[in-house]
């Protein structure tokens, strides 16, 4: 008989232990999982890092499209004086009617129509007819382009004072020897004005190059690169500016917002 209890109250023993190891283990588990507290102190979490986080991660990337750019335009200043040296230390001239094409040809794309009307864009005069035409696409501008068969866009250059071209007040295009101050003469840069792009650069106010021109502010720069606005200048490097000027001949009004001009009058276009 104490055989019998001793063995049954050694079933009910382990019974018990067994009843233990189980309430532990559910125990275990309830300690465990997330309470609906927790889980949204996660969330909030996350939420306040990726408030942090995307605008310095989209600020950085504005940055790499900036410094892109840069490089376009340092790469057309050393197209402008490769031309240079090949044409008797004249810049390329703006732009020009030519007959034989029935088109105009441009300083940075030409588009030629073959006879059943098909257009076919190549690099345009600065270029001399050859290299890579994606490189007159500015990585931070989206829009159109001045011409609707150019496929890249975004850059201008500086029509008034270097360029110049047909219907200007004077034709012929600048030579860098009449360039006094080519560290601040502006030769390229971001193009653009209330409807799009502009591939022709001008100056704020009328002077001999263009003196009857109106629309100014057609001929603005954009400024895209996190408020700044990159610039070529003439002895060949490249910069971004911040000051932006909204004056001009045709009025302040008429200058979109996020576009203006380099200098407050004619300094960072003449040659002077």
């Amino acid at each position: 008989m104490q055989l019998q209890l001793s063995v049954a109250g050694g079933e009910n023993g382990r019974h018990q232990q067994r009843g233990i190891l189980v309430a532990r283990h559910w125990t275990l588990v309830t300690h465990r999982a997330f309470t609906l507290i927790e889980l949204l102190v996660v969330i909030a979490i996350i939420a306040i890092l990726a408030a942090i986080l995307l605008p310095a991660l989209a600020r950085a990337k504005a940055k790499a499209k900036s410094i892109q750019c840069l490089s376009n335009l340092r790469q057309m200043g050393i197209a402008a004086h490769v031309y240079v040296d090949a044409s008797s230390d004249s810049y390329p001239i703006a732009q020009y009617w030519d007959d034989n094409q029935g088109t105009t040809v441009c300083w940075d794309l030409t588009v030629i129509y073959d006879q059943n009307n098909n257009a076919s864009v190549i690099p345009g005069i600065l270029w001399q007819g050859q290299g890579n035409t994606r490189i007159q696409q500015c990585p931070s501008f989206v829009g159109s382009a001045d011409f609707a068969d150019n496929p890249y866009t975004g850059y201008n250059y500086n029509t008034s004072y270097i360029g110049h071209g047909d219907g200007e007040a004077i034709e012929e295009p600048a030579k860098t020897s009449g360039v006094h101050r080519p560290v601040k003469t502006a030769l390229f840069g971001d193009g653009q004005y209330s409807a799009g792009a502009d591939k022709f650069m001008r100056a704020p106010f009328p002077n001999p190059g263009d003196a009857s021109f109106s629309g100014r502010w057609s001929g603005t720069q954009g400024f895209r690169h996190l408020n700044r606005s990159n610039v070529a200048f003439c002895d060949g490097h490249a910069e971004s500016l911040s000051a932006c000027y909204t004056n001009n001949a045709n009025g302040a009004a008429n200058v979109a917002p996020g576009t203006g001009f380099l200098s407050s009058g004619n300094s960072m276009y003449d040659l002077n």
